[in-house]
């Protein structure tokens, strides 16, 4: 049935109560006064936050790039200053609260802040999309439904606060991918065997010949994933559909999981990568739901918009995903090795996430902060049933250059409960991304296609 609904929302469009987007006078700030995705034109009032200059457009001079892995544009910066236990109440104002528990529960871990270099930078076709999606995109007031938009960022003159979680969830991140990269969970003894997966992705929703919305069919994105180690776990699979609007369609996913003798090879759906299901490969220290930061409906809680904020984020980390590093050099006991991650100030639109009372899920609050020149969810607070902050998720935020496009190189969540984490996307290791993935057909993301893999082996 679900289906048949589906097909007639393509065919005639989604006709609920919408928010309607900004009056053209209001788009023609993008490119003037604010930058072309939405962010603030200038910067801030002491200056520590520069004028936005159009970011790293293409590759930077003097940078050695061959693919794969980013060469550090920065490496010759040097911090300003450290944030560690000591000094914390200093700079409170410009912490989230789980930057602040963190430095609180670790001795060692600090914040080494840098000079703030507004870097994000996407393709012309992305502004343009953009441009147009202020316009015409609109929203239900629910949230849970949107329109009207195509390539570009949803929202750019955000009215509402569940709108900053659409433009995180279609920002552009190239179209075609391919990508090797571990995970890692490591003991409170910081002992830990890391995850290695390929993953092939098409954002649907960035085909730059995507012509409406509606041609989407409620899909944004397909994604297939297949573990590579350690031997237990090898040859694991899964699909992804990622539905748009879960009123429609819940996440369609397709799983294939080794080591059953019992039987022969079989894929199976599955409706445990969602919501508050533990994240694969994450030994329950995050959700579905937190990857990629947040990805997933936003349907289960009401967001509200909290205004704007300045706060330290991880930004131009480059170091971090350098491929000088060993994933032993940055998996430590209790957080991951501060030495390699940057912060930047940074402008951020926080946004606070309510859990309503007809739905469940095990974070009842969530306290989100979106960089302005991006929309990628830079950092959360996950807060458990009782209201008691739970989770602190960081982003590792970069620049991809060549693209151009910007979202997170890695990404962590801190267990402040367990005294762990899980880190995500660690690519040191690995031949890196490519974003020029073109052999990959969205005909072949289906369940035959993880059939035909097992059976080649």
């Amino acid at each position: 049935m679900k289906d048949i609904v589906i097909s007639l929302a393509v065919i005639v469009g989604w006709t609920g109560a919408a928010m309607a987007g900004v009056p053209t006078a209001e788009a023609d700030r993008l490119g003037v006064d604010l930058t072309p995705m939405g962010g603030e034109m200038a910067g801030n009032a002491d200056g520590t936050i520069p004028a936005w200059d159009g970011g790293l457009a293409g590759i930077p001079d003097g940078v050695a790039f061959t693919g794969g892995q980013y060469p550090d544009p920065f490496g010759s910066d040097r911090a300003l200053f450290t944030i560690t236990e000591a000094n914390v109440d200093s700079y409170a104002a410009r912490l989230t609260d789980g930057q602040q528990a963190m430095l609180a529960r670790y001795p060692t871990y600090k914040m080494d802040v840098y000079q703030t270099r507004r870097t994000c930078a996407f393709p012309q076709s992305v502004y343009d999309a953009t441009r147009q999606n202020a316009v015409n995109g609109t929203v239900s007031e629910d949230g849970e439904h949107v329109a009207g938009v195509v390539r570009g960022v949803p929202f750019p003159i955000p009215q509402s606060g569940v709108e900053l979680v659409w433009n995180h969830n279609l920002r552009f991140r190239g179209h075609k991918v391919r990508r090797t990269f571990a995970s890692a969970a490591p003991s409170r003894s910081g002992s830990y065997t890391p995850v290695r997966v390929r993953d092939e992705l098409i954002f649907s929703y960035a085909d730059p010949s995507l012509g409406s919305f509606g041609e989407l069919g409620n899909i944004s994105l397909k994604y297939i994933q297949e573990t590579l180690s350690p031997a237990r776990r090898a040859g694991q699979l899964l699909l992804v559909h990622e539905t748009i609007d879960a009123s429609l369609a819940d996440r369609k996913s397709w799983q294939y999981t080794v080591g059953r003798s019992d039987s022969a090879p079989n894929v199976q759906r599955t409706t445990a990568v969602s919501y508050d299901n533990p994240q694969v490969y994450s030994d329950a220290m995050s959700t579905a739901d937190n990857f990629d930061m947040f990805s997933g409906p936003p349907d289960r809680y009401d967001w509200m918009l909290a205004g704007k904020e300045e706060k330290y984020i991880a930004y131009n980390s480059y170091r971090l995903s350098s491929p000088t590093l060993t994933y032993d050099d940055i998996v430590l006991a209790g957080h991951i090795n501060q030495d390699h991650v940057r912060y930047e100030l940074h402008r951020v639109w926080k946004v606070e996430a309510a859990l309503k009372p007809t739905t469940r899920h095990i974070y009842s609050r969530r306290v989100n902060y979106f960089d302005e020149d991006s929309w990628n969810l830079a950092a959360s607070d996950l807060y458990d049933a009782r209201g008691g902050l739970w989770r602190a998720q960081e982003a590792h935020l970069i620049q991809y250059y060549d693209v151009p496009t910007c979202f997170n190189a890695s990404d962590v969540v801190y267990d402040l409960i367990e005294g762990r984490y899980v880190v995500q996307n660690l690519k040191n290791e690995e031949e890196g991304i490519n974003f020029a993935a073109n052999d990959l057909r969205e005909a072949d993301f289906v369940p035959q296609e993880l059939r035909r893999r097992i059976n080649r082996r």
